[in-house]
């Protein structure tokens, strides 16, 4: 099949992955299970794409499916973890009440569908990376380690820490600025962002430069939508020292957090 066709009939993947988790919501009475297999979703459309690219390059192509598979299963193992035995996320509790009996229909558009669709387009370096032999110089499979294995460390680093925190009766209430989250407020969403650019490098060793998008748009869903400003907007708020916080460590990319004296001398 062409590139087109694979990337297609992937699309059909999803659609029917994301029924069986709809249908599976109906049952637990929860659509935040949506958000679990988010990252196997990823998965399961790099394997699928890996299993339709027979000419691809073949250690590119594991190389690949490897980072996806390892990234994908412990997000999910970890959002699992975090949210078992907990009611169903406010997000989507809130759309519930709203809905009230359209819900279970809604929900199927307005949840999962989404979801499924956005997780399709962001997809594409994974299939590109994976269909054409053509090989340019080996520098960028280095480079893409490189940043698959900083971006896994800031996300899988930053939520141990965070777990670790909560964990603390005493951290109740207070602010983590310290570990990762000492140098980025976010350093669980720059992970995640540093890895998907780490697959687009992927895709641009097998010539797939006009993927770029999919990054891009990754990181701009971190950035804008549900990630650090939907986070931020109620954390300001509710979390005592947020704002403090906020005014000495970097949002996004990871930097030196400022001097609190220099930043009350700048008031």
């Amino acid at each position: 099949m062409d590139l087109l066709s694979i990337y297609l009939w992937g699309g059909g993947l999803v659609a029917l992955l994301m029924i069986f988790i709809w249908l599976l919501s109906l049952f637990l009475k929860n659509s935040s299970i949506v958000d679990i297999f988010w990252g196997p979703g990823f998965v399961l459309l790099a394997w699928f794409y890996f299993s339709q690219t027979p000419d691809g390059d073949f250690l590119r192509k594991t190389l690949t499916v490897g980072l996806v598979t390892i990234w994908g299963l412990r997000l999910a193992i970890y959002i699992f973890l975090r949210n078992f035995g907990k009611p169903e996320d406010f997000r989507y509790r809130k759309w519930r009440e709203e809905a009230g009996e359209k819900w279970a229909l809604l929900s199927l558009f307005k949840v999962f569908f989404v979801q499924g669709l956005i997780m399709w387009i962001i997809s594409i370096p994974l299939l590109a990376a994976q269909f054409q032999r053509e090989h340019l110089p080996g520098w960028l499979e280095i480079l893409a380690v490189v940043f698959w294995l900083i971006g896994f460390v800031f996300e899988a680093g930053g939520d141990w820490q965070m777990k670790q925190f909560k964990a603390d009766p005493a951290n109740q209430g207070q602010v983590m600025n310290r570990g990762l989250w000492r140098y980025t407020r976010h350093p669980n969403y720059f992970g995640d962002a540093a890895q998907w650019w780490a697959f687009y490098l992927l895709a641009l060793a097998a010539g797939g430069w006009w993927s770029f998008y999919s990054p891009l748009l990754m990181t701009f869903l971190l950035l804008r939508v549900s990630g650090v400003s939907l986070l931020e907007k109620t954390l300001k708020e509710t979390r005592s020292g947020y704002k403090e916080y906020i005014q000495n460590t970097s949002a996004f990319v990871p930097w030196f957090p400022k001097n609190n004296q220099k930043v009350e001398e700048k008031e």
